[in-house]
C-alpha cells in the first residue's frame, strides 16, 4: 500500500502505521510519545535534534520539555488529522 504523504489515514492506515512504532499512541487524534531521559539536558537537546528535522520536513510537532522528559505530540494541521508525514517523522525521531 502506497500513502500519500498529505491525506489523512483511514484507521485501518493508522492502526498499521502504529505498529511499527514503539510506545507511541494516538491521543485525542495525535501521534504522541512520552520520551525519558537522565536529566533535563538531554531532554533538552533531544528536542533539538527534534527542531532539526521538522524544519528539514517542513512538518513541526509540538515538543512539551519538562524535567526528565520531553512530549511529542504530532498531526498534520493543514490535512486536519493523521497522514503519513506524521508517522515519517515518528520513525526519524526513533532513529
Amino acid at each position: 500500500m502506497t500513502l500519500l504523504m498529505g491525506e489523512i489515514l483511514t484507521p485501518e492506515e493508522v492502526a498499521q502505521s502504529l505498529e511499527g512504532l514503539k510506545s507511541w499512541a494516538i491521543v485525542d487524534g495525535q501521534l504522541i510519545k512520552v520520551f525519558k531521559f537522565g536529566d533535563y539536558l538531554e531532554g533538552i537537546e533531544f528536542a533539538g535534534r527534534c527542531g532539526k528535522i521538522a524544519e528539514e520536513m517542513n512538518h513541526h510537532p509540538d515538543l512539551l520539555i519538562q524535567w526528565r522528559k520531553v512530549t511529542v505530540s504530532i498531526s498534520t494541521h493543514s490535512a486536519g488529522g493523521l497522514t503519513a508525514l506524521d508517522f515519517k517523522f515518528a520513525n526519524k525521531i526513533e532513529g
